[in-house]
């Protein structure tokens, strides 16, 4: 599980140091897709194939299905670690997410989410009470 959130810089070649704590988990490799609301999405291999296999059984006849996908899987980047801990996020996700300079790494239970600080900082709107109070009408508790 991740978990946790990390402050740190993209190089001029698109490389990023993924937290100890991430790689421990992550192993050798990472998977590394689009995610939503404009970030990155990183799985571990466990976590990949799980996610393979549910889009495998969506319906072809689907539209919506087809463009998830779509756009999940023909973006998957498999990237192993150099021996600084570096990965290279190739250019077409780079520009997905807007990643300038800073990035954010958050842990997020099975997935890591890679965003643009400048972004993050747009959408982490404090307002948790709000809704862990919307949650909790749906039936979630904590």
């Amino acid at each position: 599980m991740f978990v946790g959130e990390y402050n740190h810089n993209i190089d001029a070649k698109g490389r990023v140091i993924f937290p100890a704590e991430f790689r421990e988990v992550l192993g050798e490799k990472v998977y590394i897709t689009l995610g939503f609301d404009g970030c990155l999405a990183a799985y571990d291999e466990a976590a990949w194939r799980e996610l393979e296999e549910k889009l495998s059984v969506l319906s072809v006849t689907d539209p919506k299905a087809r463009k998830l996908q779509r756009s999940l899987l023909s973006k998957v980047q498999e990237a192993a670690f150099d021996k600084q801990g570096r990965v290279l996020i190739k250019e077409s996700l780079r520009n997905f997410a807007a990643l300038t300079r800073d990035i954010t790494m958050l842990g997020v239970g099975n997935r890591i989410e890679i965003w643009d600080t400048a972004r993050w900082n747009e959408v982490n709107v404090d307002d948790f009470d709000s809704i862990a109070e919307q949650l909790g009408d749906l039936g979630f508790k904590m």
